[in-house]
């Protein structure tokens, strides 16, 4: 691929231009490491380090062209120098015209909250499917270009690697695409320069203070989403969540509602709820769904209007929805032939933990034990730890911290930093076992027929990263193990 770059400089503002600004350019990076000859490089200021300070080297590997917000000193003849306001913004719409604006060829709906991102996403992908309409996923858990998967790194993916993956899918034929838009992504403007037809907010409780500081600039970069939606795409929100509306309450987009508890454009009741499924009554009709909880009625209500408004027929969408199945790691059961069942669940914020015990504890109806395996990952917001310990002991019979993703931090310190939340009350119910493996193999020792055990945190994960280095260790897989050497 070959484009001029006063083509591709034509969709941002820039200050000053130096050099010739119709210099053919081959490709697009912001990694000097892949920078070759003819390359437009552009130079973003991230939060770890400044790419700026690569200028002379990708100018030595033969960059045709520098994108930059600070002009280097030395600027040599035969490279041509575009100053902006701010690269990363810069970097998403040259990333989107690189690859002809695919958003522009797609009826793109991005998915934003706390939780319920990548079941909303997947599901809506997957009925689509099912309607006859190729589509694309993007994804926490794999990225789909009609039915060839991709695994996937990030929630939503760097600038240019989202564009190129978008283009596949219009190259692939799909009419539609799915996304995860994470408060990482807004606050980055990786999401600039996209066209969507719709946005759906989950929810927003507490998550990535380590990166945003506070909730206001959570709240913040979720909204920015929603801020920059067009007038004729959708903005579908849930209004049980008390910041909701404050996220539409900018948008230019037409605004729709779901909810369980009040009126809305969208209103669901759970009739009947099972470990194996709900009888839902959506919008005056009733579908049997395989999904378990409050938080799934969440993610189905609003898997149904998105799909509606999209253009689907409802009678249509609601049979698609009863042949839907959970997504991989989320609130996946695996029954024992001891009669208890293992539930595998990728919470790993409070309000996760909250919802998935609450879930579970409206089916037992006291009739079963809960005992929770939980821990909290390194090198990520501490604030949470405390938290998720005390609301797993609150509302489980019985809890077992274990280590999640340690990364570059002790194991032993992040347990310690769990334990500080469980007040005297709570201390009978909780043991510490830091090798997940054993932690999981006690839970289901524990375990008798009716209860159920939930393997909270990582979810669809099949590794266990310990001092920067993964190592394969699936939750499912262990479970799995230990039913096999379990007799009845």
């Amino acid at each position: 691929m070959n484009k001029k770059l006063q083509q591709l400089i034509s969709s941002i503002e820039t200050i000053a231009v130096i050099g010739n600004p119709d210099v053919n350019i081959t490709g697009i990076t912001c990694d000097s490491r892949t920078v070759e000859p003819g390359s437009l490089f552009i130079a973003v200021k991230g939060v770890a380090v400044d790419a700026h300070r690569f200028i002379p080297d990708v100018v030595k590997r033969g960059a045709a062209a520098v994108v930059c917000q600070d002009l280097p000193q030395e600027q040599p003849e035969g490279v041509t120098f575009v100053q902006v306001a701010d690269s990363q913004i810069a970097l998403a719409r040259l990333a989107s015209e690189w690859f002809d604006r695919p958003s522009e060829k797609l009826k793109l709906v991005g998915v934003t909250g706390t939780n319920g991102k990548t079941t909303t996403a997947t599901l809506l992908y997957e009925i689509t499917q099912l309607m006859g309409y190729k589509a694309g996923l993007l994804s926490t858990v794999q990225n789909i270009i009609d039915r060839k998967v991709i695994p996937a790194k990030q929630t939503t993916p760097d600038h240019i690697s989202l564009n190129s993956m978008l283009h596949d899918m219009v190259q692939a034929g799909c009419e539609y695409a799915f996304m995860e838009v994470s408060s990482h992504a807004c606050a980055q403007h990786r999401i600039d320069g996209l066209q969507f037809a719709g946005g759906i907010f989950t929810n927003l409780t507490r998550d990535h203070m380590d990166y945003h500081k506070t909730v206001d600039n959570y709240i913040a970069a979720k909204k920015m989403f929603f801020d920059a939606l067009p007038a004729d795409a959708f903005a579908l929100v849930n209004i049980d969540d008390k910041v909701g509306e404050v996220m539409v309450q900018n948008s230019k987009a037409k605004k729709y509602t779901y909810s369980l508890r009040s009126i809305a454009d969208y209103k669901a009741k759970m009739i009947e709820d099972r470990i194996d499924g709900t009888l839902l009554n959506i919008n005056g009709n009733e579908v049997e769904v395989m999904f378990t909880g409050r938080f799934n009625a969440y993610n189905l209500l609003s898997v149904y209007g998105a799909a509606t408004l999209l253009g689907f027929p409802e009678d249509q969408v609601l049979v698609k929805m009863s042949l839907l199945k959970p997504v991989a790691g989320r609130f996946q059961t695996m029954r024992s032939k001891r009669g208890y069942t293992a539930i595998v669940d990728y919470a790993h914020t409070p309000d996760a933990l909250v919802n998935v015990l609450g879930a579970i504890a409206e089916v037992l109806n006291g009739k079963g034990h809960i005992i929770t395996v939980c821990g909290c990952g390194g090198d990520r917001d501490k604030g949470k730890r405390p938290i998720m310990a005390r609301e797993a002991a609150v509302r489980s019979d019985k809890v077992i911290l274990t280590s999640d993703n340690p990364r570059t931090e002790d194991p032993e310190a992040i347990l310690r930093d769990m334990e500080a939340g469980i007040i005297p009350p709570l201390s009978g119910k909780v043991v510490k076992i830091t090798d997940r493996r054993q932690a999981i193999a006690t839970a289901c020792m524990l375990a008798q027929a009716g209860d159920v055990v939930l393997v909270a945190g990582k979810g669809h994960e099949d590794y266990q990263e310990i001092n920067g280095v993964k190592h394969h260790f699936d939750d499912r897989e262990v479970i799995q193990e230990i039913f096999n050497n379990e007799t009845k």
